[in-house]
């Protein structure tokens, strides 16, 4: 499900670039921890994946069809 305003398509862009990038600093500092759980960040590097599905979809839809 889409959203057909532009603008609003374009703030959940924002939101979920922002997400991405707080993921792969959380991902980066668990592992630099020695302790670190390997569960927890297979689980952040698959949302993170599922993110950048998410932001590609949303880009796709803000590019204007071209007739062919």
């Amino acid at each position: 499900m889409q959203p057909a305003d532009p603008a609003e398509t374009s703030r959940k862009l924002a939101d979920l670039r922002q997400e991405h990038r707080d993921l792969d600093a959380a991902i980066a500092k668990l592992q630099g921890d020695p302790t670190h759980d390997d569960l927890a960040i297979k689980r952040m590097k698959k949302r993170k994946l599922q993110l950048k599905d998410m932001i590609a979809r949303l880009e796709s839809a803000l590019i204007p069809d071209e007739p062919a």
